[in-house]
C-alpha cells in the first residue's frame, strides 16, 4: 500500500538525520548547489532509501540532502522525478509525501525553465504565482486515502500568497530583481514547438517547463505551504532566435544559481510560521 510504502521511507530517513525538517525544498536543473550552504548535512542517496525513485536526468545529483540553513532544518531534493522519464504520477510526487511524514509543512519548489512573457530574458528568476496544467493527467488521480489528504483539495492559493509577499521583499532588501507569473507545464522531454508556445501565451503562461506542477499539487493536497520559484534559462520556441540544448539550460541555471541560493538561503533563515 502506498501510505506503507511512504511511512517505510521515512523511518530509514528518521535513523539518518537529526531534527524534524519543517522547510523542503526541490531543487531544479542546475540549481543544486543549495546544499552547498547547509550545515551539519546528512546526505542520502535516493537509491538507498527504500522505496525511493532515482533520477535520470543529467544536472540532478540524486540525493536527499537534510541539514540546517540558519535555525531551520531542511530536507533538499538534490534532483526531482520527471513525468518524462517514465514515472507514475505517484512516483513523480512521492519524496512530497515522503516528506510530509517526516513533518515538514512548507515546501520550496524550484525550476529550469523556458520564457514566454517577452519582457523576462534568460537568467531571470520569476516567482511563481499559479500553474496551467498542461500534462493531461494529474498527480492525485487513484484512489484515495483519507490519511493524506481530502479526495477534492482546493487549489485556489496553489502557492502561497504570504510567502510570495514575503519572499517579494527578500528579494527587494537583496537587490536582485524578480519576475511573476504563470506557469505552464506540458510532458516534455521534446522542447515545445512554436504554435504551442502561441497558444499557452493565449492561455496566459509567462513561463514554461516538465515539471514543478505535479509536486505543487501533492504538497496542497498534503496540507503544506508552497513557494515556487523559476529561474529563466531561455526563451520558448518561437520568440528565442536560437535552439534549444539541455547544455545551455543547464549553464543558465548554474550562473543564475549563486543569485537564487543567496535568495532562498535568506527566506529560510527569516522563517516564520
Amino acid at each position: 500500500m502506498f501510505y506503507d510504502k511512504v511511512k517505510e521511507s521515512a523511518e530509514y530517513i528518521k535513523t539518518k538525520i537529526q531534527g524534524v525538517p519543517a522547510i523542503g525544498v526541490v531543487l531544479g536543473s542546475g540549481l543544486g548547489s543549495l546544499v552547498d550552504i547547509m550545515e551539519d548535512k546528512v546526505v542520502i542517496p535516493y537509491q538507498d532509501i527504500p522505496n525511493f525513485p532515482r533520477s535520470t536526468v543529467a544536472g540532478h545529483a540524486g540525493n536527499l540532502v537534510v541539514g540546517r540553513i540558519g535555525d531551520q532544518v531542511v530536507a533538499a531534493m538534490q534532483g526531482r522525478f520527471h513525468f518524462y522519464e517514465g514515472f507514475e504520477m505517484k512516483e513523480v510526487t512521492y519524496p512530497i509525501y515522503v516528506m510530509k511524514m517526516l513533518g515538514t509543512e512548507n515546501l520550496i519548489v524550484t525550476n529550469a525553465c523556458g520564457g514566454i512573457n517577452r519582457s523576462f530574458v534568460p537568467g531571470d528568476l520569476m516567482i511563481l504565482t499559479d500553474y496551467i496544467n498542461m500534462l493531461g493527467n494529474n498527480s492525485l488521480i487513484g484512489e484515495n486515502d483519507e490519511r493524506l489528504g481530502v479526495r477534492f483539495p482546493d487549489m485556489s492559493e496553489a502557492y502561497s500568497g504570504e510567502l510570495i509577499r514575503r519572499s517579494e521583499k527578500i528579494a527587494g532588501e537583496l537587490g536582485i530583481a524578480c519576475k511573476k507569473g504563470v506557469y505552464a507545464i506540458f510532458s516534455g522531454p521534446c522542447y515545445e514547438t512554436a504554435a504551442e508556445i502561441r497558444a499557452y501565451e493565449r492561455l496566459g503562461a509567462d513561463a514554461i517547463g516538465m515539471s514543478t506542477v505535479p509536486e505543487t499539487i501533492a504538497a496542497n493536497y498534503l496540507g503544506m505551504r508552497v513557494l515556487g520559484i523559476a529561474c529563466i534559462t531561455n526563451m520558448a520556441t518561437g520568440i528565442a532566435k536560437e535552439r534549444h540544448t539541455h547544455e545551455e539550460v543547464v549553464k543558465i541555471a548554474n550562473e543564475s544559481s549563486e543569485k537564487l541560493c543567496a535568495w532562498v538561503k535568506k527566506i529560510i533563515t527569516d522563517w516564520q510560521e
